[in-house]
């Protein structure tokens, strides 16, 4: 039913319009669908209904569940999502329905917060939602001119009230049910705001599109410690191919780097040296692969200062969604391994065997009780594998570890799917990767940055070296390190030693040894 059917229909019914509130009440989906518009310039028609799509709605549930767990959370978005416009609709949802309801924005000038008649300021969106609702959803007693003053809406009915504050007195306006920092990621000096956010609300949601990996919206958001959610462009079923390629050839066609920060959410946009690029990730996003082979499995264990234990599982090139559970001990993480492995029909899984990981092969190796799998122990400091690469050079020759090695085999994968996918180059599709759209393994991927030492081997940051610079361990991107580790041909040798680890020096990998060419004009 259109917004105007549903207009008609209710018309000055007072019994239907008190069923209609009571619905939007307990509801905030269908109030937006049902009464909420936007505002949109580049439109011959600008004010345009608020249709929400799956991610966005999503997101309204998202923040609810911070809201009511009374814990932070951060929103890393591209542009032109509707983040704001969703904040601001989740705002005034509460401020129409919930007595006393306190929300607080906050952004790094008070201008972006509320400049009259301008629409990309906060509260000229809250006005424009207003503005369109039918009166008898207003707030008995509303005025205008009383209720709507600079930076704050008063409803005189229930109490609540929406404020808005800008630069270093963010979070000094009193106390708050949610705050919403916007473009958080840009604010000129955020210990302050954090300091005075920190006894103002319980639920503070930071919203930005990332500024590069140093700043404290990004430490925040790779720190493993609040709840992130992603509105990638991806996200938006408005956009496509199509419209990301006018993106970068057009719009950002001198700025590669605002491209990869504004549009694809890359922080590492400025950083040099990075392993896998941010636009390699994406790339490989549920990209059509055949998933052929063993199912093989990467386990990536929680030590102490970590959080989560993660295995990831692929067959052939397709990646499967990870499964992560919270820190135990290493007999109880490696028996819930267990259990995820053959949840997951898992014939293979690797694992790190130095540090914790030790704990597992232990408990693995010696159990009487059947695992369902092979175990293949790596120890990831080892010296690299006698495999040879195109430039001429062995795995030994060319890395500083086997670490460095696994993950520079997984970076070729990324390579060569975004050659497929940007520019058209056939690779055989067991040389590639089609990974989950799963935001946490997305971000990870891209972190660690390598370099090369003075005798010219490649180094891979290490994980004490990540945590010094703010960045927690890539739990997830670990696991798929590993997950990948082997060629699956060489899992058939360890098959009748199910306890044993992978025998060492077995990488005749198809993609190490075709990396170069790797177009085939068959498939």
């Amino acid at each position: 039913m259109s917004r105007l059917d549903r207009r008609q229909r209710i018309g000055e019914d007072p019994a239907k319009q008190a069923l209609e509130l009571a619905v939007c009440e307990r509801d905030i989906l269908h109030w937006v669908n049902a009464w909420v518009w936007t505002y949109d310039p580049r439109e011959p028609v600008t004010m345009l209904p608020f249709d929400l799509f799956p991610k966005q709605a999503e997101f309204l549930g998202w923040i609810r569940e911070r809201e009511k767990a009374q814990e932070d959370g951060l929103v890393e978005k591209g542009r032109d999502v509707g983040a704001s416009w969703l904040c601001c609709a989740y705002a005034l949802h509460g401020w129409l329905f919930r007595k006393g309801y306190q929300v607080g924005f906050g952004s790094r000038k008070l201008e972006y917060v509320d400049e009259k008649g301008d629409p990309k300021s906060i509260f000229e969106k809250i006005r424009l939602m207003l503005e369109y609702m039918p009166g008898w959803m207003f707030p008995p007693g509303w005025r205008w001119q009383d209720h709507s003053c600079h930076a704050k809406l008063i409803n005189p009915a229930n109490g609540a009230t929406i404020t808005g504050e800008g630069g270093d007195n963010i979070g000094r306006g009193g106390r708050a049910s949610i705050y919403f920092v916007d473009e958080a990621a840009y604010l000129e000096r955020p210990q302050m705001v954090d300091r005075a956010l920190s006894q103002t609300t319980r639920c503070r949601i930071d919203v930005s599109t990332p500024n590069g990996p140093g700043n404290p919206f990004a430490i925040k958001r790779h720190g493993g410690r609040v709840k992130v959610f992603t509105l990638h462009w991806r996200d938006d079923p408005r956009k496509d191919e199509e419209w990301f390629r006018y993106q970068k050839e057009v719009k950002y066609a001198s700025d590669p780097a605002g491209l990869a920060q504004e549009v694809e959410i890359d922080y590492t946009a400025s950083i040099e040296g990075v392993t896998i690029p941010a636009a390699w990730v994406r790339a490989a996003v549920d990209v059509q692969l055949p998933a052929t082979g063993k199912n093989i499995g990467g386990f990536d264990v929680a030590d102490e200062g970590r959080n989560r234990n993660v295995l990831i599982s692929r067959r052939g090139p397709v990646v499967r969604p990870p499964a992560d559970w919270a820190q135990g001990n290493t007999t109880e993480s490696a028996w819930r391994a267990r259990d995820e492995a053959q949840r997951l029909g898992l014939d293979v899984v690797c694992y790190d065997c130095i540090g914790v990981g030790a704990g597992i092969k232990g408990t693995w190796n010696t159990s009487e009780r059947p695992l369902g799998f092979i175990p293949v122990a790596i120890s990831t400091g080892d010296t690299p594998s006698d495999a040879h690469w195109p430039d001429g050079r062995s795995s030994k020759e060319k890395f500083v570890n086997l670490r460095a090695e696994l993950w520079w085999k997984l970076r070729v994968r990324f390579e060569k799917t975004y050659e497929y996918k940007t520019r058209g180059v056939r690779h055989r599709p067991e040389e590639m990767i089609s990974i989950p759209n799963h935001p946490q393994l997305i971000a990870e991927l891209s972190l660690p940055t390598h370099r090369q030492t003075d005798t010219g081997k490649i180094k891979i940051e290490s994980k004490d070296e990540m945590r010094r610079r703010g960045v927690k361990s890539p739990d997830f991107a670990d696991a798929l390190v590993l997950c990948f580790a082997r060629n699956d041909a060489s899992y058939e040798m360890t098959a009748s030693k199910p306890a044993a680890a992978a025998p060492r020096g077995v990488f005749n990998d198809p993609e190490v040894g075709r990396y170069g060419g790797g177009r085939d004009p068959d498939w």
